[in-house]
């Protein structure tokens, strides 16, 4: 097999900002063959992570990165990536036919005008991902969704990139990107909240090993939604019941007994633990649940009144229940 760094085409790359996915797309774009030049590190930990996965690399400033890069890789966070665009733009820092890319979600092409201007080229990827930090990631890019925006003409910069370190490329419209990173959070990162929540539960219940007890059903319940999202059809545009055809447990079953029990419980775990958003977690989700399976045809109408009159009925008890508990404390104070 030839050497990659052989290939044609390669590219000096400057990585601004060495955190938890600078440090591993650098990486990877080097495993690709693409020599990394400079990088950014400001923190103690970004310059150990930066000597581990980038050994041998010039930790300099960012116009410093800027200035020896073919390829620049801004892998800041969200909030600073405006700032910093036009910053360097300021300074003139930006070459005309350099290659800048941003690995933010938030944001497309738009963000990077400043550059842009000054005759760069803009890409917008943004791995669909989670990373540790760690060369671990480098196995999760392997098959791993990359959100593409970038002006057509360049488009398949893009890609290649992606497909160099073994991602798939999606391209995005600069206008979907907001509503693409919001279903991206509001799926991973409220994910780790609701587990967060269940694990805290269950100890409360007694179980030494929540962790243990959840991962077999939530590893099951998850792979059942991914595998029953229906896609649209193209001759009608309609969509079949999708990930909600998955769903177990109470609600599906029209079971408003249960699920009020349920609300019985968590309100005397919340009175003893003040956790009342595992309670508002639970109902806003049952809520949730009760609407599309109703909506997909899995319960009747008057079973999913059922279950919400339940849930209504246990948010009563919760929040008496958490007064009541709080009114107590302040006594004893």
């Amino acid at each position: 097999m030839s050497d990659p760094a052989t290939r044609p085409g390669r590219l000096g790359v400057g990585v601004v900002g060495a955190g938890r996915v600078g440090a591993v797309l650098g990486k990877a774009l080097r495993g690709a063959g693409h020599p990394v030049v400079a990088v950014s590190a400001i923190s103690e930990a970004s310059r150990e992570r930066a000597a581990t996965l980038l050994p041998g690399v010039p930790v300099l400033d960012i116009p410093e990165v800027v200035r020896r890069a073919e390829l620049v890789l801004l892998a800041v966070p969200d909030d600073a990536l405006a700032g910093l665009v036009q910053g360097l733009a300021d300074v003139g820092a930006w070459q005309a036919g350099q290659i800048v890319v941003h690995t933010s979600g938030r944001f497309g092409v738009g963000v990077l005008a400043p550059a842009r201007a000054a005759g760069a080229i803009p890409l917008a990827l943004h791995p669909a991902m989670t990373f540790t930090g760690t060369s671990l990631d480098l196995s999760r890019l392997v098959g791993c969704s990359f959100a593409v925006t970038a002006p057509n003409p360049v488009l398949p910069i893009g890609q290649a990139l992606v497909v160099e370190i073994g991602g798939e490329p999606v391209v995005l419209d600069e206008d979907a990107r907001g509503l693409y990173h919001a279903a991206l959070a509001h799926g991973a990162n409220h994910l780790v909240v609701l587990v967060a929540q269940a694990a805290q539960a269950l100890a409360a219940a007694g179980v030494t090993d929540p962790g243990r007890m959840l991962a077999p059903l939530l590893e099951a319940a998850l792979d059942g939604a991914l595998r029953a999202e229906s896609p649209t059809d193209p001759a009608t545009g309609s969509r079949g019941p999708g990930a909600i055809s998955a769903l177990t447990g109470p609600v599906r079953r029209g079971d408003a007994g249960t699920v009020r029990e349920h609300g019985a419980a968590l309100a005397g775990f919340a009175a003893r633990t003040g956790a009342v958003d595992v309670v508002e977690g639970y109902r806003a989700l049952a809520r949730s649940a009760a609407g599309r399976a109703l909506a997909a045809g899995l319960i009747s109408a008057s079973a999913a009144q059922d279950v919400l009159d339940g849930i209504n009925e246990g948010s009563v008890t919760l929040y008496g229940d958490v007064e009541r508990q709080s009114g107590q404390q302040e006594d004893e104070e």
